[in-house]
């Protein structure tokens, strides 16, 4: 089973302005709700690639319960834990004339290491060995700044597969506990290792030194549209970014996450891996909002991959 924890969610509005412009009045074409949150977007595309996922996390007020519904009406599976406060409402501004993605995001609720305590807990007694977890995103406010790192450790105790998606203090934090696999992108890794690495020979060999020194079985570095690469400890290869048209860029690392969780839940190929992971990124960059692409445009992009190895 695949299980993905989202901590911080959100609700995310999604609008377009053409021609954003500060200081002034912009008007608003067209927009659209989603449940959000890293996690949560993992789950949504899991669904679409045929796969089963059970969505947990932190929500809180009637923008928690709004997410719900929705995860309801999708039929997802959830164990959310819900606490006092609100849940936040994420804005993301898509300018079709300037081509930019802008991000104003709520801080959301406040929790305990009490509060987390429990999820965790909760989440301990449904998982089995060879279960996969997938981590992802933001923490909340008032959650220690290990907390991946602790839920990483315990997960691997429990005989489960955790991959981690996060940036900054939480993603360095994170690898000191071993997780399965990563999947920063190329400046994510680069202001871990706190050094420029522009060229996909640079990012693997900064990859392979990460496996080395904490234990991790897979990375995965995506680089936008120059593609991505996926470095186990017997190969590595590098796939080519597939140009298509782009709605938002909103949630297409997600996208690529839950790719990987199939994939590794079906026991297939690093190449089939590989093929479904780029054409599932490039279809959910054609879609609007955080909304999961269907599968039918992802299997039309899969012959379309091409990658070499390195």
């Amino acid at each position: 089973m695949l299980y993905t924890i989202t901590l911080n969610p959100a609700l995310d509005k999604t609008v377009e302005i053409p021609s954003l412009t500060v200081d002034s009045v912009n008007r608003i074409t067209t927009m659209r709700t989603d449940p959000g949150g890293k996690g949560i977007n993992v789950s949504k595309v899991i669904d679409k690639l045929g796969g089963k996922s059970i969505a947990s996390g932190i929500l809180g007020g009637q923008t928690g319960q709004s997410i719900l519904a929705a995860l309801d009406k999708m039929n997802l599976e959830s164990r959310f834990l819900f606490v006092d406060g609100e849940t936040r409402t994420n804005l993301k501004i898509i300018d079709p004339v300037l081509h930019t993605n802008t991000d104003i995001n709520e801080p959301g609720v406040t929790v305990s290491k009490e509060i987390l305590d429990k999820l965790l807990e909760q989440l301990l007694s449904m998982i089995s060995a060879d279960d996969i977890v997938i981590l992802a995103g933001s923490l909340p406010k008032g959650s220690p700044g290990d907390t991946y790192g602790v839920w990483i450790k315990a997960i691997r105790e429990a005989g489960a597969k955790v991959f981690l998606d996060a940036d900054g203090e939480l993603l360095a934090e994170g690898i000191k506990a071993s997780p399965y696999l990563i999947k920063p992108n190329n400046h994510e890794l680069s202001g871990l290792l706190n050094q420029k690495l522009d060229t996909p020979e640079e990012l693997a060999e900064a990859a392979r030194d990460l496996m080395k020194q904490y234990g991790i079985g897979k990375v995965v570095v995506s680089m936008g549209g120059d593609g991505a690469l996926y470095v186990t400890p017997d190969e590595t290869i590098y796939a080519e970014g597939l140009k298509v048209p782009v709605g938002s860029t909103v949630g297409a690392g997600d996208s690529v996450v839950a790719s990987l969780a199939v994939a590794e839940e079906r026991g297939m190929s690093l190449e089939d891996t590989v093929r479904l992971s780029t054409a599932t990124g490039a279809a959910n960059v054609m879609c609007s909002g955080t909304q999961a692409a269907e599968y039918s445009v992802i299997e039309e992009l899969i012959p379309k991959v091409v990658f070499h190895r390195m």
